[in-house]
């Protein structure tokens, strides 16, 4: 029986490494790939659960601001639509992916911490496979501004900002590899430029603004602000790295076309993407005012700015299902409740990475920057696109912070286990 009982966990620890690989890694170039790695991972937690331990759901009170944060929304949906009569399952699935990482948890915190390792490197894989394909499918005379990176079934702006987050979790992850460190520094420095280079092509210029957060997390990660010394060399250099993208054809493009924006909204004209975005803000700010507690329902959005536009309240230019913004997206369709929920969302992915990211451990150390990096981004990402809304942006998230704040829980176990086999020897 015990000897079954390792081989079953073996192999859920060997499956699950492999799924994790995979989910991050197929992101962008396979179409289902993570929400198949996501639902396989579940059923995996799910069948670990029934033949739990006494002790096996007390992670999540020990982790109750993450256990909050992941089933906010689907709760605050589920009593929205049962005071209004209405029953919209479809609202529903993307945020059930964050209640449904919760047995995804559960499950990866018992496995030993080296298998969960593997989503760093699947992150590694994913940002060079993006920054290949934009070598072997360049168009004909190369890329130039009016194309855009992106895939056949997501669109550049969500397709930049994870190949910007790969990119980024590549070099952050690093702290966790003990063996070829100077291969594996090299490969995760060039996924670094792969998918760096695919969000630059993206033109996603609203994920660009992570890119600074992102620096000053790798700052504090390795240590680059301990000394003065350490902070000149780093301050010079992201100046000549600040100073080498801002001269970039691309991204002085793109500043000028916001710039061109600006110059054409305060001449009247408002169709144009920074014009639109301003409308939809704005009319979601309407209907907040009119709406405060529970806003106007997650789902009507469209139907609520169609029926602005019909009384001459908006154009019809802005008539969406979504106003690229979480923050304007839930103030209309969730109202107050909403902007609650959404905050204890934010604050249940950072508060746990954010006390663990001084520890002496480098395993957890860079566990903790790495879901810093992602919390945070989906804060910046969300200022100027819907992140929650696209399920596999959704499952992504959620499994990435639910297998790093996993990875910290076993390192805590692992860690406890070796003081106490250690003061066991000195006893003996």
């Amino acid at each position: 029986m015990n000897r079954g009982l390792v081989f079953s966990t073996s192999a859920i620890a060997w499956v699950s490494a492999i799924l994790l690989f995979c989910a991050p890694s197929l992101n962008l170039v396979w179409r289902g790939a993570t929400g198949y790695a996501f639902f396989l991972l579940l059923a995996l937690g799910v069948a670990t659960a029934l033949r739990r331990t006494p002790d096996y759901f007390v992670p999540l009170l020990t982790y109750r601001w993450y256990s909050v944060g992941m089933l906010v929304f689907v709760a605050a949906i589920g009593v929205q639509q049962a005071t209004e009569g209405d029953w919209m399952p479809r609202q529903f699935d993307t945020l059930s992916r964050f209640a449904l990482a919760l047995p995804i948890f559960l499950m990866l915190r018992q496995l030993p911490s080296r298998k969960l390792q593997a989503i760093g490197w699947g992150c590694t894989a994913g940002a060079l496979a993006v920054g290949i394909r934009a070598f072997i499918d360049r168009p004909q005379g190369g890329w130039a501004d009016a194309t855009r990176l992106n895939n056949y079934y997501t669109n550049a702006i969500p397709f930049g900002d994870t190949a910007l987050l790969l990119a980024f979790l590549s070099v952050f992850s690093f702290g966790w590899d003990t063996r070829h460190r100077w291969g594996a520094l090299m490969l995760k420095l060039l996924a670094l430029l792969a998918g760096g280079y695919a969000s630059y092509l993206s033109g996603s210029r609203g994920g660009w603004l992570a890119v600074p957060v992102f620096v000053i997390l790798l700052g504090a990660r390795y240590g680059w602000f301990a000394h003065w010394k350490r902070l000149l060399v780093a301050g010079l250099v992201m100046v000549a790295c600040a100073a080498a993208l801002l001269s970039a054809q691309r991204v002085q493009q793109r500043i000028a076309d916001a710039r061109s924006d600006f110059a054409l909204l305060h001449q009247g004209d408002t169709i144009t993407s920074t014009g639109t975005r301003l409308q939809l803000w704005t009319a979601s700010w309407r209907l907040f005012l009119n709406h405060p507690v529970y806003g106007i329902g997650k789902g009507k959005l469209n139907s609520a700015l169609d029926g602005m536009a019909s009384r001459g309240e908006v154009s019809t230019w802005i008539i969406n299902e979504r106003v690229h913004s979480d923050f304007f997206s839930t103030i209309a369709e969730m109202g107050a409740v909403g902007v609650v929920c959404l905050l204890l969302f934010y604050f249940g992915m950072s508060i746990y990475f954010w006390r663990n990211r001084r520890t002496d451990d480098a395993v957890t150390r860079a566990a903790s920057y790495s879901g810093l990096a992602i919390s945070f981004s989906t804060i910046i990402f969300g200022l100027t696109i819907d992140v929650l809304v696209p399920v596999m942006v959704a499952a992504l998230l959620a499994l990435l912070s639910a297998t790093l704040l996993a990875m910290i829980e076993a390192r805590k176990r692992e860690i406890a286990i070796g003081v106490r086999l250690n003061t066991s020897g000195a006893d003996a």
